[in-house]
């Protein structure tokens, strides 16, 4: 299943310039995610990070790909209308830099679940290289 950036805001709270995911390209409801950000010079975080030498933050990947990962739990019935919030980032490795004209290639999977409290793998590729790779505790309220 795929989703475009509207079908995402009926999923997400978030909105411009903090919505970080372009496209859902595979979900499976409660499982998993795959999203894109087509990351661009325009980017609103770039004027200060780092002028000459635009390098997206690192933890603006990591909320990319718990965002992924809230468009798969939220997409379930039973959570839809709720908030997905952080309980907590475990493990993060940052790879590769992340600058303008990169494509993230984002994947949450789930990997344990007690009711409304959980674990995500987040995964940002670009160009097929891993770029960041974290464990994001999460909630649901």
């Amino acid at each position: 299943m795929e989703l475009n950036s509207n079908e995402i805001e009926q999923i997400l709270p978030h909105r411009y310039p903090f919505l970080l995911v372009d496209k859902i390209t595979e979900l499976e409801p409660g499982v998993s995610a795959v999203g894109r950000k087509c990351v661009t010079a325009n980017e609103p975080f770039f004027r200060g990070h780092f002028p000459g030498h635009y390098v997206m933050p690192g933890v603006l990947i990591i909320e990319a790909l718990a965002q992924t990962g809230a468009v798969a739990l939220l997409s379930e019935e039973e959570y839809k209308g709720k908030l997905v919030f952080f309980g907590g980032i475990n493990n993060a490795r940052f790879k590769k830099q992340v600058v303008p004209g990169d494509v993230l290639e984002l994947k949450c999977e789930i990997i344990k679940r007690r009711g409304p409290l959980g674990i995500g793998r987040g995964q940002a590729f670009v160009d097929g290289k891993l770029a960041v790779d974290a464990e994001l505790t999460f909630a649901i309220n």
